[in-house]
């Protein structure tokens, strides 16, 4: 099976090229950029030129494949274009791997998306959603919660660096999972009918708000955080105000993410029934605890070779 991964230099999509090629897959990856992308070449990745907001490179790049994965999302600097550019492309998209007659198209939207339908990128993935329900295409649509990743700069890094971490005055989980191990059931999943023409959660086995996160974190470090805390409708004050001026737009649309955090959404979800038809075991499924225990003992034990090469150099540079 040859597959077209879009969206491959991103976090989640560079996981699923690996775990792609790793399982013997051809992978084809469609880059904006080459020298971007050079390290998905290395991999054993094939680069093809295509940008999503030139329509006429789509087609091409579907010739010879079997399945696409669609791991994009609209750059976070360019919110206001979705309608334009990202909606028309991706409508482009799916109507040229009809006519390739592609056999799996595999999409990534966001979990409990109907309850956030004001949100502008949420609302972009429901309609790509929808028509990819009224395609011919076998389609999957995973959705996610929380990636592991996004909690180190959120919560780790302003430890370490002795930064304030800013927390909402609301105290709702989410199910938080590596990438890795969303590429592991994606690549699974293409050999699995059950999951054909389905919409499917894909979250971790356990949920964590910010404040167990942040214990967490210090537990692992050995170091206190610094905590501010921001109400909710202070945020959603700032989003209104500054939706009146062009030069904010993208700003509000930042924050209209925090709709997430003003709901109690339903997180207590299970994967455990997916989990058995691919045939994985829960305990595969990374704990966020070992995740960032990982995490900072890579760090830690950078800080002392760090520490160690200056304090030599501070030696040699004595005149005895």
């Amino acid at each position: 099976m040859s597959l077209l991964v879009i969206g491959s230099t991103g976090t989640l999509g560079r996981q699923i090229v690996k775990k792609a090629l790793n399982d013997g897959f051809q992978v084809k990856c469609l880059v904006r950029n080459f020298r971007k992308a050079a390290f998905l070449k290395e991999w054993g990745a094939e680069l093809i030129y295509g940008d999503l907001t030139l329509t006429e490179t789509i087609p091409v790049a579907l010739h010879d494949i079997t399945a696409i994965i669609d791991s994009s999302t609209t750059r976070i600097n360019d919110l206001y274009n979705i309608n334009e550019i990202d909606l028309k492309a991706k409508y482009i998209l799916i109507e040229a791997a009809i006519k390739a007659k592609i056999k799996r198209y595999i999409f990534f939207s966001i979990l409990n998306s109907y309850d956030y339908t004001n949100i502008p990128l949420v609302k972009l993935k429901l309609l790509i959603q929808k028509r990819l329900k009224k395609s011919k295409i076998n389609y999957t649509i995973f959705n996610l919660s929380g990636f592991f990743q996004g909690i180190i700069p959120q919560y780790a890094v302003p430890i370490l660096d002795d930064k304030s971490i800013w927390i909402t005055n609301k105290l709702y989980s989410i199910s938080y999972i590596n990438t890795q191990d969303i590429a592991k059931v994606t690549i699974k999943s293409l050999s699995v009918t059950q999951f054909q023409k389905k919409i499917l959660p894909l979250l971790g086995n356990e949920s964590w708000n910010s404040f167990e996160i942040v214990e967490l974190c210090e537990k692992i470090s050995g170091k206190n955080a610094k905590i501010t805390k921001i109400g909710i409708n202070l945020l959603k004050l700032i989003r209104y105000i500054t939706k009146f001026f062009q030069w904010t737009w993208n700003i509000s649309e930042r924050l209209s993410f925090i709709e997430i955090l003003s709901k109690q959404s339903n997180y207590n979800i299970s994967i455990k029934e997916i989990l058995y038809i691919l045939k994985i075991e829960p305990i595969e499924i990374e704990s966020l605890e070992i995740y960032l225990s990982e995490y900072f003992e890579k760090i830690m034990t950078k800080l002392k070779e760090v520490k160690y090469e200056i304090n030599n150099n501070n030696i040699n540079q004595i005149d005895f």
